[in-house]
């Protein structure tokens, strides 16, 4: 079939509106219809050259949600019409990983980067005869997308499908950076570095699991006061001046998680966030680096005698095909928000204003919504 998607041809440049034949799906493929796709940083990553991608032109987008249209052959766990999130992370489950339940570490994402299909290795995307990569074997950025049944998680119907493709990426990762990897327990401090799309999932993660206090460090002044609609306590312009405010409020303890869901990570960031966390402390890092950051400064002492934790959190350290119902299930009951993360919506053709704005600071999240 042919549809529209937002190509990207190469680093550096603007995301452009393209038409492109989708391929039918092969075995272990469904094609579904998409009502809408976020606008994530790691595809913007991928514009700026941030994140160094081998595969252009490649067809964006990573957070998507629709129904089932079409099924290809030996599908067994998708039928058509069913209701399902895109997850960036192909679970199998059956590799080492997946069955020591790390699905966010599944084997097939090593994969991932080549934004071939998961089941043979080529492309459903052509522009012409040209091939194209989808960014994560999804592609999002396109009202029509052929991914791997592992790909696919089914949802319950009546779920607004707008809203559900936020658990996608944003709303998973941050919410489990803090609950899962950062283990927030009753009763802690919590810093949150970043308060856009993971960030505030992040904040009302650490409020749900009991946390007396949340920090929101954002420059935007207006991201930091919207915070506390999602469940923080306090606000700070940047880390160095976080530092005085949580020595305050905990009486020197200092912070028991640090969540770093930035715009883009950075190794800088390390010392001062390790800086703000107390004794046995979890220092996260959610968020993007640079593909070529390969050094980081902390006080290594610090670390050895107070025992602090840096971790690393993959898609929060979830199972996609247990977390995003369960998060879609907390949305339904009102305990999670998330029609209060879409700052605006786009069509398909504003892409690049969606960038803009995210650059920009305006948009907790941007949503493109489909036809």
């Amino acid at each position: 079939m042919r549809t529209q998607a937002a190509v990207l041809w190469g680093a550096g440049q603007e995301w452009k509106i393209e038409t492109v034949d989708l391929g039918e799906p092969k075995r272990h493929e469904v094609r579904v219809k998409l009502a809408a796709s976020g606008l994530c940083h790691s595809d913007d990553h991928v514009a700026t050259g941030d994140s160094h991608y081998q595969g252009y032109p490649v067809v964006g987008g990573h957070e998507g949600a629709g129904v089932v249209e079409a099924v290809g052959p030996d599908v067994d766990t998708l039928a058509v019409g069913d209701h399902v999130v895109l997850s960036w992370v192909a679970a199998c489950g059956r590799c080492r990983p997946c069955v020591r339940g790390w699905q966010n570490l599944c084997e097939s994402g090593a994969r991932m980067a080549s934004g071939t299909a998961l089941s043979d290795g080529t492309h459903r995307i052509h522009i012409d005869d040209q091939p194209v990569t989808a960014f994560c074997m999804l592609g999002s950025f396109s009202p029509y997308v052929v991914v791997h049944e592992n790909s696919a998680v089914r949802i319950d119907k009546d779920l607004p499908l707008d809203k559900a493709a936020l658990v996608g990426c944003g709303v998973t990762t941050g919410w489990g950076t803090a609950v899962n990897a950062g283990e927030v327990r009753a009763g802690d401090t919590v810093v949150v570095v970043g308060v856009g799309g993971l960030g505030m999932a992040a904040v009302q993660g650490a409020r749900m699991a009991g946390a007396s206090q949340v920090v929101a460090v954002d420059p935007v002044a207006w991201k930091r006061d919207a915070a506390m609609d999602f469940g923080a306590t306090h606000g700070a312009p940047d880390v160095h001046e976080a530092l005085p405010l949580v020595t305050e409020i905990t009486s020197g303890h200092m912070a028991d998680a640090v969540v770093l869901t930035s715009s883009l990570a950075a190794g800088d960031l390390i010392a001062p966030s390790i800086g703000l966390a107390g004794k046995r402390g979890r220092i996260v890092v959610a968020a993007v680096a640079p593909t070529a950051t390969t050094e980081i400064t902390c006080n290594l002492n610090d670390l050895t005698f107070s025992e602090k934790q840096l971790r690393g959190s993959r898609l929060g350290s979830e199972n996609p095909r247990t977390a995003m119902p369960q998060l879609l299930d907390l949305y339904r009951r009102g305990q999670l928000k998330l029609d209060e993360m879409v700052t605006k919506t786009y069509t398909l053709d504003e892409i690049n204003e969606g960038y803009a704005d995210l650059r920009a600071g305006r948009n907790i999240r941007g949503l493109i919504v489909f036809d």
